[in-house]
């Protein structure tokens, strides 16, 4: 408890860590988690959608105003499972998407082909 640790040594610390810490907490989804920060700054094709329908929702004379978290609400559970699929989907990247297509080529052929070796031979270079 009587550890003396100076001054310069916990604030160079805490720089490094808080920006490596932060972005280790936002890819971990708990159970407990029940607050969520969308940020739609480059998708301003998906803002202006929201914010029409938003618009069009709150058109009208009774009723508190509906927020973007009542559409959540609602469209939530309404995700099929091929719409998660696709969703998983659309996180790859294109040499994610070529990993993928190596292991199952090595997977159902029974052999261990490097990446190298299958795009050689699937370009038929």
């Amino acid at each position: 408890m009587n550890e003396e640790v100076s001054v310069s040594e916990v604030s160079s610390k805490g720089r490094e860590s808080k920006k490596r810490e932060k972005k280790k907490e936002e890819s971990i989804v708990e159970d407990t988690q029940y607050k969520f920060f969308v940020d739609l700054r480059h998708e301003k094709d998906v803002l202006e959608q929201i914010l029409k329908m938003l618009s069009v929702v709150n058109n009208k004379t009774y009723g508190r105003e509906l927020t973007f978290k009542d559409l959540s609400v609602y469209a939530v559970p309404k995700l099929t499972s091929k719409d998660l699929e696709k969703i998983q989907e659309s996180s790859l990247s294109e040499m994610e998407r070529v990993q993928r297509m190596l292991d199952e080529h090595n997977e159902k052929t029974n052999s261990k082909l490097s990446l190298g070796e299958f795009l050689v031979k699937k370009l038929n270079i």
